[in-house]
Formats: structure tokens, C-alpha cells, sequence
């Protein structure tokens, strides 16, 4: 029922009918309702989608967009690994071995801070790291991620929708 509510918020978003602040409202609610249910959830064993690495790149301190991401995966059922804001990509990508991710998410609202997102791309493909790359943000395009070998998500609704669709296409 929380998630169908929240897929009820995201689709009135979508629409224009509910801004920023009925979204962060919402990811917040489903936020404490989750932590309610999450210790019975894991006394029942129930499996996540997948595991998700996310942060603000480096250079980046802006953090409100990634932090609804993070909810929403969260909310969603994903195991969400939030690394942060102003995230080194050395550090990023000893996370990534760390964890060992479905995705990594990344999210940058300065055009000047992009470039990080196809360091890291290059990054996962040169050390043949298992995960797939999502990025997102302000200024973040599906044009760009396309050039970096990436997916896109151009808000909170569709990064849920678009690493369900990685993690179900990976089985």
C-alpha cells in the first residue's frame, strides 16, 4: 500500500499536479512508514530488487535531488548505499568494489561537475566492474548519459522505474 501511494505521488508529479515540496513530503513519510516496516521486513527475509551506490559527484555539494532518489529506491525496495555529496571518485569507486552494486547512481546539477560522471563511466569499463551506471540531475541529459554508455533518469519517478528495468533485464 506505501508504494502504490508513492507511485500515486510520482504520477501527479509527472502530471505537474504536485511540485518539490509534495514530493519531498511524500518520500519523507515513506521514509518513516519504511523504517517501520523494514525490521519485518528483514525478519521475513524478503528480497531487495538490487543493491544501488548513490552520490553527488565530485565538485558537486547539492544533494536535495539525490536524496529523493535515494527515498524513493529506498522506498521502492532497493538496498541504497548513499555515499553523500562532493563524492572523490577514487573514493566512489572504492565503494563500488566494496559493495558491489547492481547500479551506481550519480547526480550533478553543475554542467562543470558533469565531466566526473564519464570519468567514473570510464572508470567502471576500464576496471570491468559488474554494476551498471545511472545518472542524473539538473543539468544531466539522456543525450549525455548516452555518450557516457549510461542510463538516464531525469527525476525520482523514472531513476525507480528506469533501475527496475536494469535489475530485471540483468536476471
Amino acid at each position: 500500500a506505501l508504494i502504490a501511494a508513492l507511485e500515486k505521488v510520482g504520477d501527479l508529479y509527472s502530471k505537474g499536479e504536485y511540485f518539490l515540496p509534495q514530493m519531498i513530503a511524500s518520500a519523507d513519510t515513506m521514509k518513516k512508514g519504511f523504517n517501520i516496516l523494514k525490521p519485518l521486513m528483514l525478519q521475513k527475509k524478503e528480497s531487495v530488487f538490487g543493491r544501488i551506490v548513490i552520490c553527488t559527484v565530485k565538485g558537486d555539494i547539492h544533494d536535495i535531488g539525490k536524496n529523493i532518489v535515494a527515498m524513493m529506491l529506498e522506498n521502492h525496495g532497493f538496498d541504497v548505499i548513499d555515499l553523500g555529496k562532493d563524492v572523490p571518485n577514487e573514493n566512489l569507486i572504492e565503494a563500488i568494489q566494496q559493495h558491489k552494486p547492481d547500479i551506481v547512481c550519480l547526480s550533478s546539477l553543475l554542467t562543470t561537475t558533469m565531466p566526473n560522471m564519464g570519468i567514473i563511466a570510464k572508470e567502471i569499463n576500464t576496471l570491468k566492474l559488474p554494476c551498471k551506471l545511472m545518472i542524473g540531475g539538473a543539468v544531466v541529459t539522456k543525450e549525455y548519459a548516452d555518450s557516457i554508455g549510461a542510463y538516464y533518469g531525469k527525476d525520482a519517478v523514472e531513476a525507480v522505474a528506469v533501475a527496475k528495468h536494469i535489475v530485471k533485464k540483468s536476471e
